[in-house]
């Protein structure tokens, strides 16, 4: 099993723009020495929680500071974007990267977003508009011959030019960058068009069944178009902490910055939205019982060394396999050292333990 970083980017809404980049990209910079493989940086633009609003702006500074590990708007939010001028930006940023550059893409899902740029994201305008920005993109990243399109939101066109002006901007990874969406509800609508166009399929969310039954849409996507879908190049994300002992972890995460985000934040947040069942271990649960102490206990993978390598073994034989596990990325700039001690232990001791406790499931 690979590393990677989820960053939403998660940070408290008292901490400046400047301060909560400054934590990411050492978090970023820690992850490539200890020799993660990727990190994806989310980008919201109404959540003071998730304050990022260019995911592209921080990963042009940390390609500067890193190595190796691999980098990705997680995800670029298509229905806020021009296509046109995402295409070119995001071919510019490959060549930057010299291909450690993927690319997530989304529809949104804050109904903030949706009213900040007038999208009707109830009724599933922002679907549709990512369907057609999608197809822009690809268009503007394969075609060669000159186009003309006149879709429902965007108009495009690849001109003929001359010998002064002309379309010069290509990705440096051909035909572009891997492209990874993601899912969280059961039957994901994205993962189905992940297996079908063959995309990198991430999983989001903590109901273990929820995460299971992703890989069926995965399945069934990749059915339509003749693909045949690799539990390699699934990703799924879940909360990490680990310390010496288990007391230590729960300590470090539940009454840290976890906590504090899971209980000013997220669960409220998905409350009001009614998506609480994410977090829900079984349905029957009632949704006042879904607490940071709750999620701490079901959800989390929290504790030592052992017990966190136990926990991945059984996520991963229930699931069927996967290949890549991304740890959510919380704001720990006040304690730096406890976040960083977790990402090591966790590269360091928890992964040879998880390799002698897995049954041979071929992925």
């Amino acid at each position: 099993m690979k590393l990677g970083m989820f960053l939403m980017p998660s940070h408290p809404p008292e901490r400046s723009l400047y301060d909560a980049t400054e934590w990411d990209l050492e978090m970023i910079q820690y992850a490539d020495q200890l020799g993660y493989e990727e990190a994806w940086i989310g980008e919201h633009f109404t959540s003071p929680w998730e304050p990022i609003p260019a995911p592209d702006l921080l990963i042009a500074q940390a390609l500067k500071s890193t190595k190796q590990i691999k980098l990705a708007p997680g995800a670029h939010l298509l229905p806020y974007h021009n296509p046109v001028e995402l295409a070119h930006r995001v071919a510019y940023l490959d060549n930057l990267s010299q291909g450690r550059l993927m690319l997530g893409i989304g529809a949104g899902g804050l109904p903030s977003d949706y009213d900040t740029f007038g999208v009707d994201g109830l009724h599933g305008e922002n679907r549709r508009m990512t369907a057609e920005a999608l197809e822009i993109m690809l268009k503007i990243w394969k075609e060669k011959e000159p186009f003309e399109y006149k879709g429902e939101y965007w108009k495009a066109n690849r001109i003929e030019g001359n010998e002064f002006l002309r379309p010069h901007i290509e990705p440096y990874q051909k035909p572009h960058p891997q492209i990874g969406v993601t899912g969280l509800s059961p039957g994901s609508e994205t993962l189905i068009m992940a297996g079908e166009k063959g995309f990198i399929p991430m999983s989001l969310g903590n109901n273990l069944d929820y995460i299971a039954s992703h890989w069926k849409s995965v399945e069934e996507g990749a059915k339509r178009s003749g693909k045949t879908p690799q539990r390699s190049e699934w990703r799924i994300t879940r909360d990490v902490f680990v310390a010496d002992t288990d007391e230590e972890a729960l300590e470090g995460s539940l009454y840290s910055m976890m906590g504090r985000q899971h209980r000013e934040y997220y669960l409220p947040l998905f409350k009001t939205l009614r998506a609480i069942s994410v977090f829900k271990h079984k349905e029957s649960v009632d949704d006042n019982e879904v607490t940071p102490e709750y999620v701490a206990k079901h959800n989390w993978f929290v504790g030592s060394p052992e017990t966190v390598a136990t926990k991945f073994a059984n996520i991963y034989e229930k699931v069927g396999g996967f290949g890549t596990l991304l740890v959510t990325g919380y704001d720990y700039s006040e304690n730096p050292e406890a976040w960083k001690k977790s990402m090591r232990l966790l590269k360091e001791e928890v992964l040879p333990r998880l390799a002698s406790k897995l049954s041979k499931v071929e992925i």
